[in-house]
């Protein structure tokens, strides 16, 4: 990789302001001064320092955040706050995005990263990977209702969704549940309630695929996944 290309992807300036500290020597790779902003390096092997600070490189990024409600899950939007808004600098310089959506009203566990492949993976419909949401729901939840989710519902425009697995947490004038659903339709928990007449006072993500949402994430806080997160995600079937 170039190292004007490495250090701007980094965050360290714009391609011009990037070559101006080359040339003002600012810049050494394994303790010797570069100038030249076409010279490639293994940002793996070889040790870049800029202004005296090591430069550390990695290719992906992952992180696991507790999306608060009010906020859109997408890289922009010209009008309201988005989660790649809520990411520290140093974060951001990666371009990370959301995989998959919650709805802005909808809190809890959302994955960002600028890893296509695991995203596609995660996301694809053969796949089934699992999403598992906790709600509160503004009458009883019935065993019919359990019943009926495990054949799956017909939504508002004609499909019939693949089972999910209901549970229900408390019953009564409100009701909480958790629900485990394989797809990721336009609103489809709110839609699957609204097809056995009921309604969707309360909505969050506590899990997908093989993780959880970190119970110590305050609302719009996040942090990188460790080695092992990752891992167990690279290698999910189900």
């Amino acid at each position: 990789m170039r190292i004007d290309k490495l250090l701007a992807n980094l965050g360290y300036g714009s391609r011009k302001e990037v070559k101006k500290m080359l040339r003002n020597g600012s810049v050494t790779v394994n303790g010797n001064p570069v100038k030249d902003g076409k010279v490639h390096i293994d940002p793996n092997e070889d040790s870049v320092v800029i202004l005296g600070e090591e430069v550390h490189y990695k290719e992906f990024i992952y992180l696991m955040m507790n999306k608060p409600s009010g906020v859109i899950s997408a890289t922009e939007d010209g009008r309201k706050e988005t989660v790649v808004d809520l990411l520290e600098y140093e974060d951001g310089v990666y371009a990370p995005f959301p995989v998959g959506r919650l709805d802005k009203d909808t809190e809890g566990f959302l994955l960002l990263t600028n890893d296509g492949q695991l995203s596609h993976q995660l996301l694809s419909p053969k796949k089934n990977v699992p999403k598992t949401y906790f709600a509160v729901i503004n009458q009883e939840v019935t065993e019919e209702d359990v019943e009926a989710f495990r054949q799956g519902v017909t939504l508002d425009d004609g499909y019939h969704t693949k089972p999910g697995e209901l549970k229900i947490i408390k019953t009564g004038l409100h009701s909480d549940i958790e629900l485990t659903i394989t797809e990721g339709k336009f609103h489809q928990v709110k839609r699957m309630f609204e097809a056995v007449g009921k309604k969707v006072i309360y909505l969050k993500r506590i899990s997908m695929g093989p993780l959880e949402l970190d119970p110590t994430l305050e609302l719009g806080e996040y942090r990188e996944l460790t080695e092992e997160e990752v891992e167990l995600l690279k290698s999910y079937k189900v």
